[in-house]
């Protein structure tokens, strides 16, 4: 029990240790890396990839960021739309969510902004701008998708031919 008790303590000082300390700064540094155009600072970023609009926002104060993506008017979804989002963020919508604030469908990326690594802000970047291009199609901001997201297709009973004589 005492060596698993300091097991777990080395792997936590090691983690702590070399885990990447976010901040609005590397933040902003990373999200104009990645866009086409960035406009903003101190934790507030608009920017665009191939023409969709994104936006960044942080609080220090609460170790939280949000990266946003406006896909279009709620009041323009009917409710198969909405449904199909309410899936798609169970089965391919992976890290991100599709939410409806301020009257606007959105793909949404929310995390502790100190605990992100470099690799996961460029990864959150990508499925936000996947899962609003794919809106109304595959839902999805990634390839892979988690098994059950299609009906179970009803296989129709044979039928027993009874002969006749």
């Amino acid at each position: 029990m005492k060596k698993a008790f300091l097991l777990f303590v080395f792997l936590f000082s090691f983690q702590a240790t070399y885990s990447q300390q976010m901040t609005a700064e590397k933040l902003g540094t990373i999200l104009t890396s990645v866009s086409d155009s960035i406009q903003g600072d101190n934790g507030r970023w608009q920017f665009k990839i191939k023409e969709v609009l994104f936006m960044c926002i942080t609080d220090t104060k609460h170790n939280r960021m949000r990266i946003i993506s406006p896909i279009t008017e709620a009041n323009r979804l009917d409710e198969k739309l909405k449904s199909a989002a309410l899936v798609a963020n169970f089965h391919s919508a992976l890290d991100v969510k599709y939410a409806i604030a301020e009257d606007v469908l959105w793909s949404v990326f929310i995390h502790p902004l100190k605990e992100l690594s470099e690799a996961q802000v460029k990864d959150a970047v990508s499925q936000v701008y996947s899962a609003h291009v794919t809106f109304g199609t595959s839902f999805s901001s990634t390839t892979l998708v988690f098994p059950g997201n299609e009906k179970k297709k009803e296989v129709p009973k044979k039928k027993v031919l009874k002969k006749q004589y």
